[in-house]
């Protein structure tokens, strides 16, 4: 799977507006983006892939 800059855009402004409005502290998005950098290295990486892929094609109903 393609990760698309409007995709990126998206997940951002998730963030972005947890932080800001529900209370995400900066250590809880820096402990998730190493957590996604370490998840990524693992055998589960595939998998996890697949199922983004899975639910990006259903809500764009390709």
């Amino acid at each position: 799977m393609e990760v698309t800059v409007p995709l990126v855009v998206i997940v951002g402004a998730i963030v972005f507006i947890t932080w800001r409005y529900l209370g995400l502290r900066l250590w809880h998005a820096i402990l998730a983006l190493v957590f996604g950098f370490l998840l990524a290295a693992t055998t589960l990486a595939p998998g996890i892939r697949t199922v983004i892929n899975g639910i990006a094609k259903w809500i764009t109903n390709q």
